[in-house]
């Protein structure tokens, strides 16, 4: 079996046997296992998922039937959406508030859903890819399972590219989710032919959107690439032009890697004079590709990987007080490639978490207030695979770090709405007896509490505040979006609960 690496992912030929697109997976309204998209190994289908898979399609069967509609529909409801999360309790224990109620009523449900759309949500990590993206990797793994005849029916919609892409980015981020606004964000490769959206794209999206809509829906990103050639001549043209709202950059260089760009946020000769021109131009928000660390990371990523870790945010955090720096995943290193279970009982025994702890207590070891944690992915991969380490995750930042330096994301588009991240964080308590044994005092609260609106969005308001008119937010319920939502709306279509990425293959 040949080792040769596909571009755009981290899996070879052989690991790329060993998985299959999302999009065949069963559309529970919460994934019932991992949904990757390339950055790391998507580990199997756990016992637990099987169970709850198992429990969501026996009891939606039970209330379809009962209310004569199919399952598939009554999943795409708010009861279906209750049904999910009565599963995942039962399976793993208490960790999401569920009415029982809700999971049989679906009046009662989409009452509760009504009550709760209206919350101010900020997505600070959300991506598409441009029209004219024409590498195949993303969606590679559908045509080889295709080939391979291991689901020809994938062929037949011809889809392919075009659900990364911006049309089906605003359906699944504006119509199918509570979403209200977000950052459009790029990335970095070796192969600039891999490059997902330019700067000027971003920048064309959020005017485009804002225009129709009236209001200020979306805020782009400028990617920047330390140690690239004429690096800083796209910074000048970024600020002189294009006036994002904050920059975007990966420390490991090549996030498929391994990269010969990586760099440190604390490397004074390269990036110094960078943060000196990005606090004279106003711009002084920069978010931090960290963590996400494919399984074999030490061996892929030899001699670059500490790039992917914060040991370098603390000094340059320090040195540079009036930027804002806001790491995405909250550098967590993916505990779900070995055992969820042993990294359960890692974080019982020591109360640690790798690499995620180390950056909670950046602010108090450093005496610094300019670093957020922004949560997407690791979220939601940790949230479907063990609610319990996940409550830990956030709790973790939430009672060490500060509620108000955790930043909502949810690095949608590539995986579907995200109505049920949404969801899974209105819902999510820390277990009591973490809370007592970690000595924490704040818990996560109600759904419309104030940890969980820091967290959603007033936490970005105050990172973004002085490019954004949040006098507007009032405004997101009758602008032209808005509008448009309700017409969507009014058509019956409903949430598809799809995901787009790899999944491991059924054992």
């Amino acid at each position: 079996m040949t080792e040769e690496r596909h571009a755009g992912v981290h899996m070879t030929d052989e690991e790329l046997e060993q998985v299959r697109p999302a999009e065949e997976l069963f559309a529970s309204p919460v994934p019932t296992q991992i949904v990757s998209n390339g950055e790391y190994n998507p580990l199997a289908q756990t016992i637990d998922q099987k169970r709850v898979e198992a429990m969501v399609k026996e009891m939606a069967d039970e209330h379809s039937k009962r209310l004569n509609m199919s399952r598939r529909n009554f999943l795409a409801t708010a009861s279906g959406m209750a049904v999910s999360f009565a599963a995942m309790n039962a399976v793993y224990g208490d960790v999401f508030r569920v009415a029982q109620a809700h999971t049989t009523d679906i009046d009662a449900a989409e009452e509760r859903a009504k009550e709760l759309e209206g919350q101010f949500i900020f997505d600070a990590q959300t991506h598409f890819v441009r029209d004219d993206f024409k590498q195949e990797g993303l969606s590679g793994l559908r045509q080889w399972a295709i080939d391979m005849g291991v689901n020809k029916a994938l062929g037949e919609d011809g889809a392919q590219l075009i659900k990364y892409k911006f049309d089906n980015y605003v359906k699944e981020m504006f119509f199918d989710s509570d979403t209200k606004a977000a950052i459009i964000s790029g990335a970095v490769f070796d192969d600039p032919t891999w490059n997902l959206v330019g700067n000027d794209s971003i920048q064309d999206a959020c005017k485009a959107v804002n225009k129709f809509a009236g209001t200020t829906r979306l805020m782009g990103h400028s990617v920047i690439e330390p140690s690239k050639d004429g690096w800083m001549d796209e910074v000048d043209r970024a600020i002189e032009v294009l006036k994002p709202v904050s920059w975007k950059t990966y420390t490991i260089g090549d996030p498929f890697g391994p990269s010969q760009y990586s760099w440190r946020l604390d490397d004074e000769k390269l990036v110094y004079p960078f943060y000196e021109k990005a606090l004279k131009a106003g711009i002084n928000t920069i978010c931090v590709h960290k963590g996400l660390m494919p399984l074999d990371y030490e061996k892929k990523f030899k001699g670059t990987w500490e790039s992917a870790t914060v040991n370098d945010l603390g000094q340059a955090a320090k040195d540079w007080p009036g930027l804002n720096f806001v790491i995405y995943h909250s550098a967590l290193r993916p505990y779900l490639m070995h055992s969820p279970e042993a990294e359960m009982a890692e974080f019982e025994k020591s109360g640690y978490i790798r690499w995620s702890t180390d950056l909670a207590r950046i602010p108090e070891k450093y005496d610094v207030n300019n670093v957020w944690a922004e949560i997407g992915t690791s979220f939601a991969s940790s949230c479907v695979t063990n609610p319990r380490f996940c409550a830990a995750f956030i709790g973790q930042l939430v009672n060490e770090m500060g509620a108000d330096r955790v930043v909502w994301g949810t690095d949608s588009v590539w995986y579907g709405s995200p109505q049920w991240q949404i969801e899974a964080m209105r819902r999510m308590e820390i277990p009591e007896d973490m809370m007592k044994k970690m000595g924490w005092k704040t818990p996560l609260g109600e759904a419309n509490g104030e940890v969980k609106r820091k967290i959603f969005g007033l936490n970005s308001s105050q990172i973004y505040k002085w490019k954004m008119d949040f006098g507007q937010i009032d405004k997101y319920e009758t602008d032209n979006l808005a509008l448009a939502k309700a017409e969507y709306r009014k058509t019956g279509t409903m949430r598809s609960n799809n995901a787009y990425g790899y999944a491991a293959m059924p054992a």
